[in-house]
């Protein structure tokens, strides 16, 4: 058996990464992606590596000398790489493929030794490997049967999003006899050059001979094997998260902040999204005017604050829509030059960009406050920053409390910012909320803040609206913004959001069921005590076990990626978790998934 590497290529997508080194070359986790491979084939019984070199072959033979770990290297050069494909270099290999079984490898990818061994043990003598195709995925796709046969070879002009579902990626590992070699797929290399010339991929080859006899090719489907192909600096990054040790894996994913779609085994439990909204009428009607919403312009402020208006009843002059709660938050800044305290821990966007505010820590367990707690650190500052329900807490201040402070802050002259993001949440949330026009109207020192995206399921959408019947701040936040803040899906969902009021509504109260659910299932773990929430997320303390600790075991046992709140300054001592409440079955995954550690 002997390991056939095209390594010719320029990786000119990789920008800077590749201008003095071939792409494989380009080192994840401290290793080059050549060596990651090598590593993995000479950890089986391997006669030969035939390595097909161009784009800066000397320094890769300097790297990998005349053999790798004792077995021998043979090179070949393509001269040629700069204008043509990879299909002329398994050309210039020809000779060697036809004198062994042999497995092709692309020089772009990394994957685990289990993949490699699957290969080496199938009993197909031809083999492409697989994998379901997800949509960040790109290059060949295929079609395969119940006897895992390669029916076809999807081209561009042929791929049907409809169909995906039913499609599979080429992970560019292949294996092909002796036999095959020799007698179909070098003497159909040499005829496709010949009259196609090199400018070509070696895959095309396969997909005629696909095409004259299905029965030649067979597919060996993965079943959740890591993998990845580095194309560009993006997938440099993903791939660094998905190979690396259990600790940084669990810091690079934290750090990530979102985009976690591209990592198909990971179940967010840091993020804090509605899993039952927008229903599935809702998805459909936004994807019917998908095409004509991102050819087009948003509208601006004015029509914005019309939809606003219409969804929370207020007036269109006190309200303002942001690119994501974040956003007005930031902009709020520069027109509150004032000093507001704040209990922490908290969103930690406020204590980012109210750089002066005043921070207060409650020393009660599960940091619990009330009203008289709120009204204590007003007494010697402008203002209070209030999250109701708080994040990562979930303490929550009753709707009259609110208004009780409200009153007291006013004759003051004092003024309270009120996040109200995650009030949909509590029990009688939409009952409690500020955001309406005669509270507005009636206290012109209450500014509200609500995110969109957490509530409604939305969180890639970006939205979120900020309210005031103070129009001195509000002429101020309004010109801060820029003219187009928020794209023209997210003012689309705007539009029609209150056609789905009442399955919002049932959607917030399937939440309220769930956190219910999980908090039980939390307390009933003995090393585990739950706090009290009425927002979508649970915050527990762990004895006995160092949170960080099941936070990355969770992660790279298990795909759970939660909210490791220990460490942070204003948690102290305190040894915190923080999960948000998902869907009963990834409830339940969780639950047992923590039944697991040992204390």
């Amino acid at each position: 058996m002997q390991i056939l590497i095209p390594a010719a290529g320029m990786g000119k997508r990789l920008g800077t990464a590749t201008s003095d080194k071939t792409k494989c070359m380009v080192k994840i986790n401290g290793k080059t992606l050549i060596e990651h491979c090598l590593d993995t084939v000479t950890s089986f019984k391997i006669d030969r590596i035939i390595l097909i070199i161009g784009y800066e072959g000397d320094k890769l033979k300097k790297l990998l000398g005349k053999s790798y770990n004792g077995i021998k290297i043979i090179y070949v050069e393509n001269p040629e790489f700069a204008s043509t494909n990879n299909i002329y270099s398994v050309y210039l290999a020809k000779k060697y493929l036809v004198q062994d079984d042999t497995i092709l490898i692309e020089s772009d990818l990394i994957f685990e030794k289990e993949i490699f061994k699957q290969v080496i043990n199938n009993k197909f003598e031809n083999i492409a490997v697989v994998d379901k195709f997800k949509p960040w995925m790109d290059g060949t796709v295929v079609k395969i049967n119940p006897g895992y046969g390669i029916d076809h070879f999807i081209s561009k002009s042929e791929f049907n999003y409809n169909d995906a579902d039913t499609y599979f990626k080429t992970v560019n590992i292949y294996k092909f006899s002796k036999k095959f070699l020799k007698d179909i797929y070098v003497p159909f290399l040499e005829a496709y050059a010949s009259a196609l010339g090199n400018n070509e991929y070696y895959e095309q080859v396969l997909k005629v001979i696909v095409n004259l006899d299905t029965n030649q090719l067979k597919a060996l489907p993965l079943n959740g094997e890591l993998w990845y192909e580095i194309d560009d600096l993006q997938d440099l990054d993903n791939a660094e998260i998905i190979f690396a040790k259990p600790k940084k894996k669990f810091e690079m994913l934290s750090g990530r902040y979102g985009g976690y779609w591209r990592f198909d085994n990971l179940i967010d439990f840091c993020y804090l999204v509605n899993p039952y909204f927008p229903s599935q009428r809702m998805s459909n009607e936004i994807h019917y005017s998908l095409d004509k919403l991102i050819q087009s312009y948003p509208s601006g402020e004015k029509v914005q604050a019309l939809l606003a208006a219409k969804l929370f009843n207020v007036d269109p002059k006190n309200i303002v829509v942001g690119n994501g709660g974040a956003e007005l938050i930031s902009v709020l800044t520069s027109s509150l030059k004032m000093k507001l305290a704040i209990f922490s821990p908290t969103f930690e966007e406020y204590t980012a960009r109210f750089t002066n505010a005043d921070v207060h820590i409650p020393s009660t367990k599960g940091f619990r406050y009330g009203k008289k707690d709120l009204l204590r650190i007003a007494s010697n500052n402008d203002g209070i920053i209030l999250i109701n329900p708080d994040n990562p807490s979930g303490n929550f201040i009753p709707y009259k409390d609110v208004i009780g402070i409200l009153k007291i802050l006013k004759k003051e002259n004092k003024y309270l910012v009120l996040d109200e993001s995650f009030l949909d949440f509590a029990d009688k949330g939409f009952e409690s909320s500020a955001l309406n026009t005669n509270d507005l109207e009636n206290f012109n020192n209450l500014i509200i803040i609500k995110s969109i995206g957490k509530s409604y399921g939305i969180g890639g959408l970006r939205l979120g609206v900020m309210a005031s019947a103070n129009q001195k701040i509000m002429k101020k936040v309004k010109s801060d913004l820029p003219i187009w803040n928020i794209n023209s899906v997210s003012e689309f969902y705007l539009q029609i959001i209150g056609k789905y009021t009442d399955e919002y509504i049932e959607s917030c109260k399937k939440i309220g069921l769930r956190r219910v659910e999980l908090f039980e299932g939390l307390s009933k773990i003995k090393y585990i005590t739950p706090f009290q929430s009425q927002a979508n997320y649970i915050l527990m303390e762990i004895e006995g076990i160092n949170a960080t600790k099941i936070s990355i075991d969770l992660c790279n046992k298990f795909g759970i990626l939660v909210k490791d709140c220990s460490g942070k300054k204003s948690f102290g001592k305190s040894n915190c978790i923080r999960v948000a409440v998902r869907d009963t079955r990834d409830n339940e995954y969780l639950l047992d998934c923590l039944k697991t550690f040992q204390v």
